[in-house]
């Protein structure tokens, strides 16, 4: 029973469904936070003196303002969600999984000569019997 939890928990759909939730939730909300309010400004007050941020305006409508800071932040904000998921999640799980892989692969070997060494025992007593 523990076995099969172990073989679930170890397989890429877990790990693809819990970087789903945890990006999803809990890492956006804080990194959005982050960008939002230190990186955002800290990006439109290159914008100089243009009191709507980073970028610049295509005609007299405020409608045409290419936000090029909203861009510059989305491109930050998915880097730090990235990389902690990565740092996080995905380092982790691949260590444990070469090393559970690696126990597995050692006891089909054990396996496999028990049986090459039964198997040569019971062709030796039936040669020593006839």
């Amino acid at each position: 029973m523990l076995k099969g939890f172990k073989d679930f928990l170890l397989k890429g759909n877990v790990l693809d469904l819990a970087v789903a939730v945890i990006i999803g939730a809990a890492f956006t909300a804080i990194v959005t936070a982050f960008t939002g309010n230190i990186v955002e400004p800290l990006i439109a007050a290159l914008g100089g003196s243009n009191e709507m941020g980073f970028g610049f305006q295509i005609t007299d409508s405020p409608e045409t303002f290419v936000n090029i800071g909203a861009v510059i932040t989305a491109a930050i904000n998915f880097v730090i969600i990235a990389a902690v998921v990565y740092f996080i999640l995905i380092v982790p799980y691949t260590h444990t999984k070469e090393r559970y892989m690696k126990q597995e692969e050692k006891e089909a070997t054990d396996i496999e000569l028990l049986t090459e060494i039964r198997d040569l025992l019971g062709s030796d007593a039936a040669r020593h019997r006839s």
